[in-house]
């Protein structure tokens, strides 16, 4: 008998192994009332499962994945990330069918008109660290503008431009061309690139990420996926 199946495992570790939620919010699940250990509810984050214990979240069975998966994915234009869509639109998740059975999701998103990098997985503890903005990821992405950006693009999207009650930031900016640059991000926000171009009057014809932090695009095909290397993990949860 190993030391984790005497002293048992916290279960919001067993509930983020089960890629149903990250640790932090498996914890809102405890403490919320939603989790049961043998039938009783459980709603202090201390308690332990040990081996042949009954978990449930919401009444249902929290069972482990039989596969844990780390992936990366060449987003293209026109999928959306979100597990379901009421207007049917497609989803970035379908691609990983039929080889990947098991549930992954995004860690991050791209909004439906951008294409590129994204990371998809479906252990939680994963997705928290690596999702969050304390990670300090730099994210890389490629914008192609309809009209000519201007050369003081860059110097003002890297000091600050409010938008909406917002700054818009970029960690590094460098044009590449009369229609093209490359941007850095670290904490994006919402549509943040985009916004940064309307500012200037200009409209993204092709936003594509291509980096996010050790992890790079490079020659993957768009709407294809590779797993990330170990190297890659290894960097990703050392927060490197």
């Amino acid at each position: 008998m190993t030391d984790e199946d005497e002293r048992g495992v916290r279960i919001q570790a067993l509930i983020a192994r089960a890629g149903l939620a990250s640790r932090r919010a498996a914890e809102g699940f405890i403490t919320g009332g939603r989790v049961t250990l043998n039938g009783r509810v459980v709603t202090e984050l201390g308690v332990r499962a040990r081996p042949g214990d009954a978990l449930a979240v919401d009444g249902k069975p929290v069972l482990a994945e039989s596969a844990l998966h780390y992936l990366a994915l060449n987003k293209p234009a026109g999928y959306l990330c979100a597990m379901s869509d009421e207007f049917g639109r497609p989803l970035a998740s379908s691609l990983f069918k039929p080889q990947i059975k098991e549930r992954v999701y995004n860690v991050g998103r791209l909004d439906l008109d951008s294409c590129g990098l994204i990371l998809f997985t479906n252990d939680g503890a994963f997705a928290a660290k690596v999702g969050h903005p304390s990670s300090g990821l730099v994210k890389e992405y490629e914008i192609e503008s309809d009209k000519r950006i201007p050369n003081e693009f860059g110097a003002r999207f890297e000091a600050g431009m409010l938008d909406d009650g917002e700054t818009l930031k970029a960690s590094r900016v460098v044009i590449t061309g009369e229609f093209r640059a490359t941007v850095q991000l670290v904490e994006g926000r919402n549509r943040e690139i985009r916004r940064a171009l309307g500012i200037f009057g200009l409209e993204a014809v092709v936003l594509r990420r291509v980096a996010v932090g050790p992890v790079r695009l490079g020659d993957l095909a768009e709407g294809s996926w590779r797993p990330l290397s170990g190297q890659e993990l290894s960097i990703l949860m050392g927060g490197a």
